[in-house]
């Protein structure tokens, strides 16, 4: 923490701060607690985070979270994008815990990330956590980094998906995952 207390003492300095001004005195300290927990999932490995909430199942159908709130930091800007998940997976024997899912998504998004990973990470994890027949994972998310500087566009919306298994090869599948996402 030390570390990075430091660091962001000599950015306030270096902005043109007065980092020892009764407003900015504690900010590094706020800032370097705020910055281990908006990257905590760093710290996170799936296979606790699932902790063995893993079930047998005969069921076969389509089972989807929809509407996963995430937050994250682009990795090229380190400005907050933020928006929604939605997971989809059709089990083979096994199926995750309900809350797990969300816990999935907070691992990698709780990292210095680009969308487009991040998509396909929690889809990997899916995927190799239940050895599922397809995961579909879309998520929705507006980039500070494009609204705030840069082309400064504030109704602009990203949209990535990752479709595995079933999702991939069957068209009809994933015609029925985007119909109940939407």
């Amino acid at each position: 923490m030390k570390e990075l207390e430091g660091a962001y003492q000599e950015i306030l300095r270096a902005v043109g701060e007065d980092a020892g001004r009764e407003g900015l005195q504690a900010t590094p300290v706020r800032a370097a607690k705020a910055m281990k927990f908006l990257t905590r999932g760093y710290q996170q490995d799936i296979a606790q985070v699932i902790n063995g909430a893993i079930f047998e199942t005969h069921n076969d159908d389509m089972i989807i979270v929809k509407d996963i709130e995430l937050y994250s930091l682009c990795e090229h800007h380190l400005l907050p994008f933020f928006g929604k998940c939605h997971v989809g997976y059709i089990p083979q024997g096994k199926v995750l815990g309900l809350s797990k899912v969300a816990r999935i998504v907070d691992v990698f998004a709780r990292r210095l990330q680009i969308q487009e990973n991040l998509t396909k990470q929690i889809a990997d994890a899916i995927m190799g956590s239940i050895n599922a027949r397809g995961v579909a994972v879309v998520i929705e998310a507006k980039h500070l980094c494009m609204m705030m500087r840069g082309v400064e566009k504030q109704n602009s919306l990203m949209k990535t998906s990752c479709m595995l298994g079933v999702f991939r090869s069957q068209i009809s599948t994933r015609s029925e995952f985007l119909s109940l996402i939407a």
